[in-house]
C-alpha cells in the first residue's frame, strides 16, 4: 500500500491521529507550569520599573517544590513559599518561588497571582533590606 502526502497518519495500532489535541497558540494548551512562570515574570517586571538598578544581579527562578534535607520533617503549616539566596563571590542572589506550595494556598488563578506578586515582593524586600510596602511602591 503506498501513502501519499494526504494519508492521514495513525498510531501503531491504528486507532487514531498521531498529532497534539491542541495547537500550541492555543490558551488552553500551556501547561500549568508555564501559566505560573508568566505570573512570576509579570511580576519581577512589576518591580523592575522601579527597582531595575537593584535587580540586575538577581536571579529569579521557579523550582516545585522545595528540597528538604535527609532525615528532616516540616510540618504541613511549615513548609516554605520561596527562598532567597544571598550572593555568594560570583553568584549573584537568587529568589526561588516554590509553584506547588503557592497552588496549594491559592483559590483560584487570581489568587495565585496576587500571591505569587506578594511573595516575590517580600523576597525582594527581604533582599535590599527594605519594607515590603516600599518595595510594592505603597509608600513614597
Amino acid at each position: 500500500m503506498r501513502r501519499g502526502p494526504a494519508a492521514v497518519r495513525r498510531d501503531r495500532h491504528g486507532r487514531g491521529l498521531r498529532s497534539p489535541l491542541l495547537p500550541p497558540d492555543v490558551p488552553a494548551a500551556r501547561t500549568r507550569s508555564e501559566v505560573f512562570d508568566d505570573m512570576v515574570l509579570d511580576a519581577v517586571e512589576h518591580l523592575e520599573e522601579r527597582w531595575s538598578e537593584q535587580l540586575t544581579s538577581v536571579e529569579f527562578a521557579v523550582e516545585d517544590v522545595p528540597q528538604v534535607g535527609e532525615g528532616a520533617e516540616l510540618p504541613p503549616d511549615e513548609v516554605p513559599l520561596a527562598r532567597m539566596v544571598p550572593a555568594t563571590g560570583r553568584r549573584p542572589s537568587r529568589i526561588v518561588l516554590y509553584r506547588r506550595p503557592l497552588e496549594a494556598r491559592a483559590r483560584d488563578p487570581l489568587d495565585l497571582a496576587d500571591l505569587v506578586h506578594d511573595v516575590v515582593v517580600e523576597q525582594v524586600a527581604a533582599l535590599l533590606g527594605l519594607d515590603p510596602d516600599t518595595v510594592d511602591g505603597y509608600e513614597d
